[in-house]
């Protein structure tokens, strides 16, 4: 029987808080100085946001964000009429592609508390239409291979249960909880690239064991591993597996616009302010509830 290889954490990066958005606080892990790009991933966020803060009317072109609610509720509506509540547990995939406008606001006064991921889209999808996935928590995939292991299945698959999420860029999205003294292991494609952000509690990740508590982002080696082994040494222990297939091609980002080459954001610029090529619609364009807090 061939012997199984597997991941090891290769780098450990503290998410520090900082402002984003109007008034709304984020751990950055993936997008930060420390990390600023983990092919195929532009961005990973744990948000904290209270009204009035939020994100209010944005663009973005040539990647996909993915929306995970926590606790509380956020409101969401986009220059194509497109709107929604995304509350505790709830999943919105948004591809944002050739162009979407929008706006995400807390929904109530109360703690809106969550994890936005930016996947980056191949050269081949950046200008495909937009769409979007959304399910709420009572669609959401989860399985609990023993007591006191919670998987929820955002994207990907875990002990043999699969998510219906499509993804154009192959990632795969897993959240754990785990108590004290339990362990589980996370299969992984041997050629994706990936890491783990520590959301709450203490355990030790990988092959070497390292331990972690909140708020770490745990960088997976290439070694063409094909699982993560994880023990919890707490009750609190709460973790997202996120990885990947590098997509290898040249990154030019510019705030929420993010393509091959400087030209193609030149483009994005001018499609938006002139409203065309994916923007139709969008010069003026102001959401229902930009202001709701103001």
């Amino acid at each position: 029987m061939a012997s199984r290889t597997a991941r090891k954490i290769i780098k450990s990066v503290l998410s520090r808080e900082q402002m984003d958005g109007v008034g709304a606080r984020v751990h950055r892990s993936i997008g930060s100085q420390q990390l600023r790009n983990l092919d195929p991933f532009l961005m990973l966020d744990e948000f904290d946001v209270q009204a009035p803060g939020g994100f209010p009317d944005h663009p973005h072109r040539g990647f996909e964000t993915v929306t995970y609610m926590l606790e509380g509720e956020f409101l969401h509506e986009d220059f194509k009429g497109h709107k929604g509540r995304i509350g505790p547990g709830d999943l919105q995939w948004m591809s944002a592609a050739r162009g979407i406008v929008h706006s995400e606001i807390p929904a109530t006064n109360s703690r809106a508390h969550g994890l936005q991921l930016w996947v980056n889209l191949s050269s081949k999808d950046k200008m495909a239409e937009p769409n979007y996935q959304e399910y709420p928590s009572s669609k959401v995939t989860h399985v609990t291979p023993e007591e006191g292991v919670e998987i929820k299945v955002i994207a990907g698959e875990s002990y043999g249960v699969k998510s219906p999420v499509m993804t154009r860029t192959p990632t795969m999205f897993i959240d754990v909880k785990l108590k004290k003294g339990k362990t589980m292991e996370q299969v992984i494609p041997k050629e994706y690239a990936g890491f783990i952000y520590t959301i709450s509690g203490t355990a030790l990740f990988g092959a070497d064991k390292h331990k972690s508590e909140a708020h770490h982002t745990l960088v997976l080696d290439d070694n063409g591993g094909t699982f993560i082994p994880v023990e919890s040494l707490s009750d609190d222990c709460h973790f997202v597996v996120i990885a990947g297939q590098p997509i290898k091609e040249p990154i030019v980002q510019y705030g929420p616009f993010v393509m091959n080459t400087q030209q193609e954001i030149y483009k994005a610029f001018h499609d938006y302010d002139r409203g065309v090529n994916g923007f139709e619609g969008a010069p003026g364009w102001q959401s229902s509830i930009r202001d709701r807090w103001a």
